[in-house]
């Protein structure tokens, strides 16, 4: 019996569902072994879910995590009951395999060597009956969200800021002011505004195209942990039929050796009932001679008769 290579915790993919956003939850996942242990996340809604990362090399004893994310979704599923299952596989590897190294057949059965398997399901929380859940239960992170929060920048051209930024005087007092520092000041303030309105705009830019990027990249590895988990089921199925056809076989054995014993035990039985029937008659005509023997002839007999009736008469005349 194998012990466990990894920790899992939780054991429970937990979201808070809101619809047409997206919620997370961190799994982590502790190294027990004095080895060096890759791991592999599989899911059988691939589509709908993004990992990151989906494999990695843990150290001995040391701890590692990894993020899940689901999908925006328009509308809940009946009941709140998501069926979607996540397959966590973790296998020892050498101390010199990197994350680049893992692939799918990584973790294959055919050499022979250990592999855990840890099934997780995917539970959906609805916010309004349960409180705010931390990362580890499956808190809920959404992507920053510019419209609804603008920037520092646009903060200081909405008047929060008058105090940074001098009031620009009349022409006329302007014009009769000598010290011109104070507008040439706010000026300068004005264009690092500008600058800074200039950068948020395109760090926006930049984060809208990751986000469409993003999808595009897991994808792939999406589609393959789809097929992975696919080819886990299908080797289960596999595993299960053996089990029953070996159990089968087992049972076959034991009913022919059953009919062994009993062909051999009706042999026996009817080779006793022949030899006793032997006995029987034999006994018979044993018992038939000595009747035969104990009686006396008829002509004997016979003559004793006469004889007696003779002597009779004889003894009957004097």
């Amino acid at each position: 019996m194998h012990f466990e290579l990894v920790d899992i915790q939780p054991r429970e993919i937990t979201f808070t569902f809101e619809p047409r956003k997206q919620s997370s939850c961190t799994i982590h996942l502790f190294n027990k072994t004095d080895k060096h242990v890759a791991f592999k996340v599989k899911t059988t809604n691939p589509k709908k879910y993004c990992v990151r990362p989906n494999t990695g090399v843990i150290s001995s004893k040391s701890l590692c995590e990894f993020k899940i994310t689901m999908q925006a979704q328009r509308e809940p599923p009946p009941d709140m009951v998501c069926k979607d299952k996540f397959l966590v596989q973790s296998k020892v590897v050498p101390e010199e395999t990197s994350d680049k190294d893992i692939t799918s057949e990584t973790f294959s059965k055919d050499d022979g060597e250990y592999v855990q398997e840890n099934k997780l399901r995917v539970i959906l929380v609805d916010p309004l009956d349960s409180p705010d859940l931390s990362p580890i239960n499956g808190a809920q992170s959404h992507p920053p969200n510019f419209e609804s929060s603008p920037p520092k920048c646009l903060e200081d051209l909405s008047g929060n800021e008058e105090t940074q930024i001098p009031q620009r005087k009349p022409a006329e007092e302007e014009f009769k002011q000598e010290n011109k520092e104070e507008p040439v000041k706010a000026k300068d303030v004005e264009i690092e505004t500008a600058k800074d309105v200039e950068k948020v705009e395109f760090v926006d830019e930049i984060n809208t195209m990751k986000s469409k990027l993003e999808p595009m990249k897991a994808k792939d590895v999406e589609i393959e942990t789809a097929k992975d988990v696919e080819n886990v089921e299908f080797v289960d199925e596999i595993n299960t039929m053996k089990s029953k056809l070996n159990a089968l076989e087992l049972k076959l054995s034991e009913a022919e050796a059953t009919i062994s014993r009993l062909t051999q035990e009706t042999r026996g039985s009817a080779q006793e009932k022949e030899s006793l029937q032997r006995e029987l008659a034999r006994l018979r005509s044993r018992k038939g001679a000595r009747k035969v023997q104990v009686g006396f002839p008829l002509l004997y007999v016979v003559m004793v008769a006469l004889i007696s009736l003779a002597l009779g008469y004889m003894f009957h005349r004097q």
